[in-house]
């Protein structure tokens, strides 16, 4: 029996299978939510780049000459690939102390995220790994709200990370603004590079040179 597009009651085998599809629904959008640009524990990762050393795009270079790929990985949920990220970094990289140096986090988006959900999802990584008091949670997620923008499947997303000075930020290459304060640029990219990261692998991959 097929289920029409209108339930009556006599259709209990219908209201279970659209209960069964609003649910599949309901996990897929909370899926695309919990990864926005923050690392879910169930993260998993896969490499996607060519080679080591590939040049650095134009709007990286234009903060650090010399920027090379360094690592790659896949962001993915239960199976959802939500995007891959690739670390750019000059060639005198000390990887064991990240924060010291410029480097530039780049996200190709796989699926389409709304930019305050990228803003609030960041900020409650930000706040797990303890980062910032109260007031300067607060201003940094006004700050990010302000500039992360929606994101569309192919969109790339950037974080120049500069030690002493902001972050700023570019998507599909435009600047879209910068975030002064310098403790929000360590704070907001060990989202990806703390050692107690949500996502152990993903970090591994972008800090670890490819073969």
């Amino acid at each position: 029996m097929s289920c029409s597009t209108r339930l009556s009651p006599a259709e209990p085998q219908c209201l279970g299978r659209r209960r069964g599809r609003a649910r599949v629904a309901a996990m897929l959008g909370a899926a695309a939510l919990a990864s926005a640009l923050s690392l879910p524990a169930a993260a998993s990762t896969q490499s996607t780049a060519a080679a080591h050393g590939i040049l650095a795009p134009d709007h990286v270079r234009r903060h650090i000459d010399d920027a090379r790929l360094l690592g790659d990985g896949r962001l993915t949920w239960f199976g959802l690939h939500v995007y891959d990220a690739q670390l750019y970094v000059p060639r005198a990289f000390d990887a064991a102390n990240p924060g010291a140096q410029p480097f530039a986090l780049e996200l190709t988006y796989a699926r389409s995220l709304d930019g305050r959900a990228i803003a609030e999802r960041s900020r409650d990584e930000i706040a797990r790994l303890k980062f910032g008091s109260e007031a300067q949670l607060a201003r940094w997620m006004a700050d990010m709200a302000a500039i992360f923008p929606d994101v569309k499947p192919g969109q790339r997303l950037a974080g120049i990370y500069r030690p002493g000075n902001g972050t700023r930020f570019y998507l599909d290459g435009r600047f879209l603004g910068e975030i002064a304060d310098p403790d929000f640029g360590r704070a907001f990219f060990a989202i990806w590079l703390d050692p107690r990261t949500s996502a152990p692998q993903l970090r591994a991959s972008l800090l670890r040179p490819l073969n």
